[in-house]
Order: structure tokens, then C-alpha cells, then sequence
């Protein structure tokens, strides 16, 4: 299971074993070795792009990787805005991309600009 994995780290050595499990993204199956986050082991097998900006649809992907940022929240089993980096691959976990979202509020302040404009002072 090598793909975009780094299996001998020249300062780490080699990975130690580890079991594989099979999950799924958007519906295909990937592998990810036991204990890898469901960042990672997409990572692993060459996928970049975890969701689209909620807005413009622009693609997002692993950004910081500790959590912090946000960028890879995906859907899993159902509850979305799960953070991709700090959640653990399990066994048959289903995970779904994040996808543009409506956005009522922007539409609403975009006029509300729109009125401030056009309103004379």
C-alpha cells in the first residue's frame, strides 16, 4: 500500500506495521493504515481536493493539518463539518466531500450594499 504514502523516512526509519482498513470517499473505496487520519490516508492516495468553498465552489484541501484552519471538513456518517486531519479512519466509514452550500445571507447582504449605494446621501 505505498501510493503517496512515505513508508522510510530517512529520520524516522520505516513506518511499523499496521493493519488496512477500507473506507469510502464519494463513493469509491480507498485504503488507509490503522491509527491514519482520514486526511492523511486520502492524501496517501492522491486526493487533494476534501470539499468546495461554501460560496464560489473554489476547491479546499488540507491547509495547517493540526486542526486549526478548517479547510478539511467533510462529512462523515452523516454529520458534516467533521474535520478531515484530526478524525481517525475507520473501518467502512463513509465520508462525503463538503459541497457549495446556499447562501441566503450573502444574497441578502449584497443588496442591503446595493440599497446603500443607490441611496443618496
Amino acid at each position: 500500500m505505498s501510493g503517496g504514502r512515505i513508508e522510510q523516512h530517512p529520520v524516522l526509519g520505516p513506518l511499523p506495521p499496521a493493519a488496512t482498513i477500507l473506507f469510502t470517499f464519494d463513493g469509491r473505496s480507498y485504503a488507509a493504515r490503522e491509527g491514519e487520519s482520514v486526511a492523511a490516508a486520502l492524501l496517501a492516495s492522491g486526493v487533494r481536493t476534501l470539499r468546495l468553498h461554501e460560496e464560489h465552489g473554489s476547491p479546499r484541501g488540507i491547509y495547517c493539518n493540526i486542526g486549526h484552519c478548517m479547510e478539511c471538513r467533510v462529512t462523515i456518517s452523516g454529520i458534516s463539518g467533521v474535520r478531515a486531519c484530526l478524525t481517525p479512519v475507520r473501518e467502512g466509514m463513509v465520508v462525503r466531500s463538503g459541497t457549495v452550500l446556499p447562501t441566503p445571507f450573502r444574497h441578502a447582504a449584497e443588496a442591503e450594499a446595493e440599497a446603500e449605494r443607490s441611496t443618496p446621501l
